[in-house]
């Protein structure tokens, strides 16, 4: 995401993820694509129920202190309750907060839930799958615009990713 936006020194991250039973971690915020790597490189995978209700939530309380401008996540799986889980993404788009939801694999079920969650939040879904690093990288890319400089960024950029979620977003 740093490395794919002109605005990257006005950009900073928060690497939040969850696994096993009942762990969530966000790390410090991040402004730099090397500890933002270093941070990604110490996680590492193990079995578990989803927990993206504690990330919405967790967004959510960060976003009324200090205001984010996007909240991404990458997923493969829902084991929560949907309707749940797009109550706190609407919560997320009446605060401000859209929801840039991506999807790896093809599961119609987790792609019904995941879409609706970046529409109540006036953000945007799009899938990718394991061969395309490349799509995934083009859409974290048009985010990062987004976040630094709103819709008209993205305007403002080629890209395929750019008009994927031109297409989706709400402002």
């Amino acid at each position: 995401m740093f490395k794919a936006t002109r605005a990257a020194d006005s950009l900073a991250i928060q690497l939040c993820y969850y696994r096993g039973f009942n762990e969530f971690k966000a790390s410090a915020w991040l402004t730099g694509s090397g500890d933002l790597g270093r941070q990604m490189a110490r996680v590492s995978c193990e079995g578990g129920h989803t927990q993206i209700g504690k990330l919405l939530r967790h967004g959510l309380a960060v976003h009324q202190g200090t205001p984010v401008k996007a909240l991404v996540f990458i997923g493969d799986a829902v084991e929560e309750n949907p309707d749940s889980l797009c109550n706190l993404a609407g919560q997320c788009g009446l605060a401000g907060l859209p929801l840039f939801v991506f999807q790896e694999g093809h599961s119609t079920a987790v792609e019904k839930t995941f879409k609706t969650m970046a529409k109540v939040s006036g953000g945007a879904y799009a899938r990718f799958d394991q061969s395309s690093a490349a799509k995934l990288a083009n859409l974290l890319g048009a985010v990062a615009s987004y976040a630094t400089g709103g819709r008209k960024a993205l305007e403002n950029i080629n890209t395929d990713g750019a008009k994927l979620l031109l297409r989706q977003l709400n402002t």
